[in-house]
């Protein structure tokens, strides 16, 4: 199908925020693991002990490390809500799954029909053939 498809306003609002999210998302991880980069880097002497600078850019690259987890999850998370949007509101899709499924059962059906009226039929002629050999024997 080419036809564009039209969204209603709270639905095109929520994609809006779903690609919000996502480049939030991804522009924290980027500047997360830049500033991991520049941080990794040695520089001059300053004011600041070498040990008390090393121990800050420690725990600068901790809190951007967890940083950079978090908008991973928070990703994790978006995919989750688009494969859920995707599967409430995807109704032609559905429908579609809806009416290959009633076709297959209702082939099914029809051959479980088939299969119990040759079942009945072959029951009955047993069954009359029995009848016959009971109301012809002696032992009746």
């Amino acid at each position: 199908m080419s036809q564009q498809r039209v969204l209603p306003q709270s639905k095109e609002t929520l994609l809006q925020s779903y690609n919000k999210r996502l480049k939030d998302d991804v522009k924290s991880i980027m500047d997360n693991f830049t500033e991991i980069i520049k941080s990794a880097k040695i520089e001059e002497e300053t004011q600041v002990s070498r040990a008390t600078q090393g121990e800050q850019d420690n725990y600068e690259m901790h809190v951007r490390a967890a940083n950079i987890v978090r908008a991973g999850e928070s990703l994790m998370k978006l995919v989750s809500d688009l494969k859920q949007f995707l599967i409430l509101n995807d109704f032609p899709s559905v429908n579609e799954a809806i009416n290959q499924r009633n076709q297959q059962l209702r082939a099914l059906q029809e051959e479980c029909d088939k299969k119990l009226i040759a079942l009945r039929d072959e029951i009955s002629v047993d069954l009359y053939e029995l009848e016959e050999e009971y109301y012809s024997s002696r032992y009746k």
